[in-house]
């Protein structure tokens, strides 16, 4: 499984505000990756942790840029 990296905060190029596609598509991808960790045979808790960490900030991100 490849992941791919894309910048802290997602925001259009042109105008700064936060698209909110790809903030779910952040949000999709870090819970996909919390349980391909948590599925492993030694399940790495620590990485699934910081992944859903992660699902939770692009969910809250999400949330305010629909809001506002």
């Amino acid at each position: 499984m490849t992941a791919i990296t894309t910048a802290s905060r997602a925001t259009t190029p042109t105008t700064g505000t936060p698209d909110p596609i790809q903030l779910h598509a952040q949000a999709h991808n870090a819970l996909n990756m919390a349980v391909f960790y948590l599925r492993q045979p030694q399940a790495n808790t620590a990485a699934a942790r910081r992944k859903a960490v992660q699902a939770l900030a692009a969910m809250r991100s999400l949330s305010l840029a629909l809001e506002g």
